[in-house]
């Protein structure tokens, strides 16, 4: 397992802010919004990024290209998060980096014609920085912002150079 990227201080204080569109409020409002955002831009794949959020996605029968779980919410193990999903990968990435496995899982479940889901063993949260740079142009990642609701980013070329400068920023990781 190489690891690619790792996390700077700087950077997680930075990833902490939103990175598209916060839409604050209880779950159902906040689905209800995004599928309203869907809807108006008939998007081609949507994508969630954490347990909680997946979690409402499917409770609210929306089903998602691909979901990215790691079976935990802030950081506690929850309840594993029932997967609606063609395929699922199981893939490790420590916390505050990225693996080359977890990138090459999710860039491979953005090519895919089914609907996938990944399982971290480990921590999910920078792989939206990689479901952002691979999405499709104008697909949506969503994933929470704790204790205020959800924030939905859009693929759109501004957007994945903003991530690859993020990438850029982060410490290179080893190979071992």
């Amino acid at each position: 397992m190489g690891i690619k990227y790792v996390l700077t201080p700087e950077l997680r204080v930075e990833l902490k802010k939103p990175l598209g569109i916060l839409i604050k409020g209880p779950s159902a409002a906040t689905i209800k919004k995004l599928k309203e955002m869907v809807t108006e831009d008939n998007l081609p794949i949507v994508v969630s990024v954490g347990d909680t959020v997946s979690k409402n996605l499917y409770r609210h029968n929306f089903c998602p290209k691909l979901a990215i779980v790691d079976n935990k919410r802030m950081r506690r193990k929850v309840q594993t998060t029932e997967l609606r999903a063609a395929k699922i990968i199981n893939v490790k990435n420590p916390q505050g980096t990225l693996t080359e496995e977890a990138i090459k899982a999710t860039r491979e479940a953005m090519e895919d014609k089914d609907t996938v889901a990944i399982v971290v063993d480990g921590e999910e949260d920078l792989l939206a920085l990689i479901a952002i740079a691979y999405a499709p142009q104008n697909s949506y990642i969503v994933y929470g912002q704790p204790l205020q609701g959800i924030v939905v980013v859009k693929a759109t070329p501004d957007k994945k150079a903003e991530i690859a400068a993020i990438l850029g920023a982060m410490k290179k990781g080893s190979k071992n």
